[in-house]
């Protein structure tokens, strides 16, 4: 792939921004038809060449292993046969999502006859930098498509041979489909020069995402001089209220829990009403250490179970991305949002309870990108939201919050037709 972007002049980052900002202008006035075409064909040469993703993919793994990287972040960078297909299954799903390219957002007649309106338009390129997660490349890839915009991609040295991989598929299967294939871009050859390059490329990026650990999120955002949307570590809660049911709690903690431990949707502290310690800890602390969680409790959660591993500050701010879980008691709920407030990176929440009154203050109190009751925290993705997929959770507030898909990824523009008039 290398030889063949040289002889095209993609030898240096700058010049695929560039070729990447040309292509934005082709994809910002491509119809829904010919952008569902080019997602298709993306879905229909992920299967093709699933073989050649899954070798490629074997490389990183075999690295990974020898350099010691955590079980976790293996499972987040493995491609098998299944995920491949899963992948295409994803592509094939945005195809199908509305295209939010042109939507009227607002409009108005003035009283001299102007006609305004407000309608969505792609940003124009999206960067994403992110960390040993392949699916990512082909997530925001196929979001930025549908939405118009180019993509510029630095995935990381751990999973560059499945980046280069998909990379090559997605880009032939644009050309073949009549899109440009400079539309999709990676500068993972240029390692950290690269991605500083890429934080640094206002006027030829219009947008950077980082996805990944919570040093690499804050190194983007202090370095990037291109627009940011922050995509936060999570350290998601489970607040157990009162009144929560026991055959309710079990399988929502156990499920926000362990269901995938390496995401940003994982549980990591459990929170507990005191009044209902000695009710419920038995029995859910119980289901996860069953489950093969090792537990960072608290003194008073140790008073009514005793033998668990002591926690500390450090474990109240851990995304531990491993079976690991801090568990507190606290007083009630005013306790429970208050230790949210301090320790939340703002990602997602959740109470368990009967409580309606308690269940809407614990809604609208709770200072979070989602907040959920009586749910497990791995809802929150831009799959299971309905999106297809997700640029990432974004824990910030400006302009995107929460999992971002199609609409996260456009801006607007004024549309002003006149009929010859002046200002006064």
């Amino acid at each position: 792939m290398t030889d063949v972007l040289e002889s095209r002049g993609l030898d240096t980052a700058e010049a695929r921004f560039r070729a990447a900002k040309a292509a934005s202008t082709t994809l910002a006035t491509s119809t829904t038809a010919a952008k569902d075409r080019g997602l298709e064909a993306i879905a229909d040469a992920l299967l093709a060449r699933s073989a050649e993703v899954v070798a490629a993919n074997a490389q990183d793994l075999a690295a990974a292993r020898q350099s010691g990287l955590s079980a976790g972040l293996i499972d987040r960078l493995t491609l098998d046969e299944r995920r491949v297909a899963a992948l295409a299954d994803a592509v094939l799903a945005i195809a199908r999502l509305q295209d939010p390219v042109g939507d009227v957002l607002r409009g108005s007649s003035l009283p001299n006859g102007l006609q305004l309106t407000q309608v969505r338009v792609p940003f124009g390129v999206v960067g994403a930098i992110y960390e040993a997660r392949p699916n990512v490349t082909v997530d925001i890839t196929a979001l930025a498509l549908k939405s118009g915009n180019a993509v510029v991609l630095r995935g990381g040295t751990a999973a560059q041979h499945s980046n280069t991989a998909l990379v090559a598929v997605i880009q032939d299967a644009l050309e073949a489909a009549g899109l440009p294939a400079d539309a999709v871009q990676t500068i993972d050859e240029f390692g950290r020069d690269g991605a500083a390059q890429l934080m640094r490329a206002r006027g030829l990026v219009d947008l950077l995402v980082p996805r990944g650990s919570a040093g690499l999120i804050k190194a983007v955002v202090e370095e990037a001089t291109v627009p940011v949307i922050e995509t936060g570590a999570g350290v998601v809660h489970v607040f157990l209220d009162e009144s929560a049911d026991v055959a309710t709690a079990i399988p929502i903690v156990l499920n926000s829990k362990t269901h995938r431990v390496a995401v940003c949707n994982a549980a990591e502290t459990l929170l507990v009403h005191a009044s209902a310690a000695e009710r419920l800890l038995p029995a859910v602390l119980g289901a996860l250490t069953e489950a093969g969680v090792t537990l960072h409790a608290d003194e008073r959660t140790r008073a009514v179970v005793p033998g668990l591993e002591p926690a500390t500050d450090a474990d109240w701010a851990a995304e531990y991305y491993s079976m690991d879980l801090a568990v507190a008691v606290v007083d009630d709920l005013d306790a429970a949002m208050a230790h949210i407030a301090r320790w939340s990176t703002h990602h997602t929440e959740s109470i368990v309870t009967e409580s309606l009154r308690n269940a809407e203050r614990f809604l609208a109190e709770v200072d979070s990108a989602v907040v959920m009751v009586n749910a497990s925290t791995r809802f929150t993705d831009g799959g299971e939201f309905g999106f297809g997929a997700e640029v990432g959770i974004s824990t910030q507030k400006l302009h995107a919050r929460g999992p971002m898909g199609l609409a996260e990824l456009t801006s607007t523009k004024w549309l002003v037709r006149g009929t010859g008039q002046t200002r006064a």
